[in-house]
């Protein structure tokens, strides 16, 4: 049972977003208005939807709608995150990243974060997959070490 108010609107943000069927923010804050939290805006269930590792991706009805990845609940440590890794792998133009389904996203979003620093200049993410173009091709080792630093995944072979 929530204590407060807040663990209350947590509680109801993750219900909704279970349900897999809000495909914008808007819609969010209608439905937790509906369940009486009237003072949320788009710009907090923004926050929230960051906070929580929510990302939008096809439901069922392959319609578009806003979901919490359920293999990582709260992305509060970076352990989690490490343990949806499987594979890391480069080809000598591109790092490429094996993870859990519904996952890639997520981690892709953490790689684009660390950016240049770590040789990333960008990830396309799939369900399942990640392409990392890195900052040089001719530095792409140190990039594959970098992100292999940042999930703990030693030995993969490439």
């Amino acid at each position: 049972m929530p204590t407060t108010k807040q663990d209350a609107l947590v509680d109801a943000f993750k219900a909704l977003l279970k349900e897999e069927r809000f495909g914008s923010q808007s819609a969010i804050v209608n439905a937790l208005n509906q369940q009486g939290f009237d003072n949320i805006s788009q710009s907090k269930v923004s926050r929230m939807l960051s906070k929580f590792g929510a990302v939008r991706t096809r439901n069922a009805k392959q319609e578009m709608v806003y979901c919490l990845p359920p293999e990582l609940g709260i992305p509060s440590t970076q352990a989690p995150l490490s343990q949806l890794v499987l594979d890391i792998q480069h080809n000598d133009v591109m790092v490429i990243i094996r993870t859990s389904p519904g996952a890639a996203q997520l981690i892709a979003r953490l790689l684009d974060s660390v950016g240049k620093k770590e040789g990333v200049l960008g990830t396309i993410a799939g369900d399942d997959t990640i392409f990392i173009a890195p900052l040089k091709v001719a530095d792409i080792d140190f990039t594959l070490q970098k992100v292999r630093e940042l999930f703990k995944k030693r030995g993969v072979s490439h």
